[in-house]
């Protein structure tokens, strides 16, 4: 992966990864289904280094796509990746969560 944008796709904002961000520090990202665990601390820190952002550490899960049907016909969403980034202690905030 070169670009940052195609690395990490977009944040997870649900309520579980909103209770993991205010009790770990620990923020959840959609990413690509191919991007390694550096390939993914490089994009996070060079997304947020206004905030001057650390990373910590990075844990990944599979997620596989659902098998949705539309009366007879069957079809499955595609599979995707997500990314839990730690936070150094020293690391400043990301305010895109903050704002929501």
């Amino acid at each position: 992966m070169k670009n940052v944008w195609q690395t990490v796709r977009s944040p997870l904002i649900t309520e579980k990864s909103t209770i993991i961000r205010e009790t770990n520090g620990t923020y959840c990202f959609r990413v690509h289904p191919e991007a390694t665990k550096p390939e993914i601390a490089r994009a996070v820190e060079k997304l947020f280094e206004k905030s001057k952002v650390k990373v910590a550490d990075v844990r990944t899960a599979r997620m596989p796509g659902k098998v949705k049907r539309l009366g007879r016909f069957l079809g499955k969403r595609a599979d995707w990746k997500k990314a839990w980034v730690t936070l150094t202690p020293d690391s400043g905030d990301i305010e895109f969560f903050e704002a929501s």
